[in-house]
């Protein structure tokens, strides 16, 4: 394992959905849980969502290990994944790459206006590859509620898999809940054996969505690039919109088309905020 000293990372951002990276691919880096923690804290440390490592692939232009702000290894990222794009956009001069995830094989292109298109493959619906605790037959609204029995706060979400587990809370208003405060219950709820995100969505039109999300082991976020895909297929899949729609985050928008071949294509912006070396950490146990 390398030490933490005088390593350079990058910080970037997609939608305020906000990164460190760091680079791999010829020095390998292992970090620790509680590294990758201290790194994230936004008070004590550089603060991020997520901390992204690149690594050197046999199977693609580069492996993209993703840890989430509690210093935990995490499937999926797809903000993180246009980030990591457009760095091998500029190193390359192509306008395409491939990057291998946990949560899959991810192809990558430019697309207008400094935008980034990420591939996100085929979203898996079946309760076992969520996974949930109980059997689903039907995974466009399962059976869980908050509040009241007679008058659930919130109820029947859509579930899916993009990589990670999402589920989906169909709203009248974003903020008929104080999701800060039910996002970590739902989170943790038994019914998800890996956790999950939380999205409450919030339909305004057959093309567009608007979405909160509480992201697991990060909390409310700007934007999330895995659950503005896990709406868009949801919506689509319970017939509330077409299978192109905006999905609008607190950050902003995202263009989420689901395919033909039933793949999900993400179309987004990319930014670079600044640049470092990661800071030293004193506690020995770090």
């Amino acid at each position: 394992m390398s030490t933490n000293a005088h390593i350079p990372f990058r910080k970037m951002n997609g939608l305020g959905n906000d990164f460190i990276i760091v680079d791999g691919r010829s020095e390998p880096r292992g970090f620790t849980p509680e590294q990758v923690h201290a790194w994230s804290h936004r008070e004590t440390g550089i603060g991020c969502d997520q901390f992204i490592v690149m690594e050197a692939s046999d199977v693609a232009d580069l492996r993209m290990r993703i840890y989430n702000a509690e210093g935990y290894e995490v499937e999926s990222c797809g903000n993180a994944t246009r980030c990591v794009a457009d760095i091998l956009f500029a190193e390359t001069g192509t306008e395409a790459a491939t990057i291998d995830t946990k949560g899959g094989f991810l192809v990558c292109r430019r697309a207008d206006a400094g935008q980034v298109t990420v591939d996100m493959g085929v979203p898996k619906f079946d309760w076992r590859d969520i996974p949930l605790a109980e059997e689903f037959h039907d995974t466009r609204g399962i059976e869980l509620q908050i509040g009241p029995i007679d008058a659930p706060i919130l109820h029947t979400p859509s579930v899916v898999n993009v990589g990670n587990p999402h589920a989906i809370f169909w709203v009248s208003d974003l903020d008929v809940t104080d999701l800060s405060k039910t996002g970590p219950l739902l989170e943790n709820h038994p019914m998800f054996p890996q956790r999950a995100n939380i999205s409450l969505a919030r339909v305004i039109s057959p093309d567009h969505v608007e979405v909160k999300v509480w992201e697991r082991g990060v909390g409310l976020t700007k934007a999330c690039g895995t659950a503005a895909c896990a709406v868009a297929v949801s919506a689509a899949r319970t017939k509330r919109t077409g299978r192109v729609v905006t999905i609008t985050l607190p950050g902003g928008d995202l263009l989420i088309e689901w395919d033909d071949r039933g793949h999900i294509l993400m179309t987004g912006p990319v930014t670079y905020d600044f640049e470092g070396e990661l800071p030293q950490l004193e506690d020995a146990n770090l």
